[in-house]
């Protein structure tokens, strides 16, 4: 069976594997940040993978326009990947489209909400989170009407079950929705990847294992201040990871920054990250800036061990990494704020 296995993901690996080849190196990251106008920018990156990729745009390019360009080179390279994949790994890449889908039903019930055009919003959501039946979604009339299609319409429908009725729908509640499918989500996705055991369960586990630790301290530092419970906010915690279950135990009881410096402290990655937080001045990195750089060393443990699928997740997390940074430097440059344009997470 593994070398079945092994021999099935072969060719999808060998491609990973060429696409994280092509990843921007230190050297261009530096050549990227002494650019002095966008269109430098555009320059030096027609001497990248990225080629001529902002050929056709017309001016005055923009760091939008430059961002969903690389955008959309991504999810051209990742629909490769899953033309080519077979099972575990057509599944596995299923779960990893499930986040997206995520934000984009999260997208159209608040543009429901605010009585937004929904059509416009599907212009707006993300290619890696369309699915077949997203256009029937438009045709909903009330928040109710597209809560029910949403039920039983989208693969997400089986981690609806522990979410609130349509009735109850505010800003709060479909950020609580937004995080009780993100846990949903995690949970089943750690399952499926313990089923195909080997180096995918091995890496797979840590790399999830962070991602609902992340969500859990980030769940808790948001409701600081608004009206959700400590109750309803141990509900949003993923029951895996490094907290899970003492760590996550105690961020449920956190008042303040100073109780979720505490409640992590066991985890040394994570004391470390709050200990620079402590100490920081104005400028330096946040939290999230922490989580990214912590991310993208785990995403790159994953190619030290070969014939899994962890490489196609960690690849498309590092990708969409440099895609930030192309965007942060772009940011910089045409805001001219100098100053900060080094303040990215380095993907290799």
């Amino acid at each position: 069976m593994e070398a079945l296995f092994c021999q099935d993901i072969n060719f999808v690996e060998g491609l990973v594997r060429g696409y994280r080849s092509a990843l921007l190196t230190s050297i261009t990251y530096q050549n990227l940040t002494q650019c002095e106008t966008l269109e430098d920018l555009k320059l030096q990156l027609s001497a990248t993978e990225y080629g001529n990729f902002l050929a056709n745009v017309p001016s005055p390019l923009t760091s939008s326009t430059i961002a969903a360009k690389a955008n959309e080179r991504l999810v051209s390279d990742f629909k490769f990947i899953r033309q080519n994949a077979v099972e575990p790994l057509s599944t596995f890449l299923d779960y990893v489209t499930y986040p997206y889908m995520i934000d984009n039903v999260i997208l159209l019930i608040t543009g429901t909400l605010h009585d937004r055009d929904l059509n416009d919003l599907l212009e707006r959501c993300h290619p890696l989170g369309l699915f077949e039946t997203m256009p029937a979604l438009c045709v909903a009339t009330s928040v109710s009407e597209l809560y029910d299609s949403v039920l039983v319409e989208t693969p997400l429908a089986p981690y609806f079950k522990d979410c609130l009725d349509a009735d109850d729908l505010d800003e709060l509640n479909i950020e609580i929705i937004r995080n009780t499918l993100y846990r949903s989500w995690l949970e089943d996705f750690n399952k499926f990847v313990e089923k195909i055991g080997g180096p995918t369960r091995e890496l797979m586990s840590d790399i999830l294992g962070f991602e609902a630790d992340r969500r859990a301290i980030t769940v808790t530092v948001n409701s600081f201040d608004t009206e959700l419970s400590k109750e309803d906010r141990q509900k949003l915690y993923p029951k895996l990871g490094q907290l899970y279950p003492e760590g996550s135990f105690a961020l449920g009881q956190a008042d303040d920054i100073e109780g979720v410096k505490g409640a992590v402290a066991g985890i040394e990655a994570y004391a470390a990250m709050f200990d620079q937080l402590t100490s920081a001045t104005a400028g330096d990195n946040s939290l999230d800036d922490h989580f990214f750089e912590h991310e993208a060393k785990l995403n790159k443990r994953a190619f030290l061990q070969q014939f899994h699928c962890a490489v196609v997740y960690a690849w498309l997390r590092l990708r969409e990494q440099e895609v930030r940074n192309i965007t942060w430097i772009a940011e910089c440059i045409a805001q001219n704020q100098r100053d900060r344009i080094g303040k990215f997470a380095a993907v290799l």
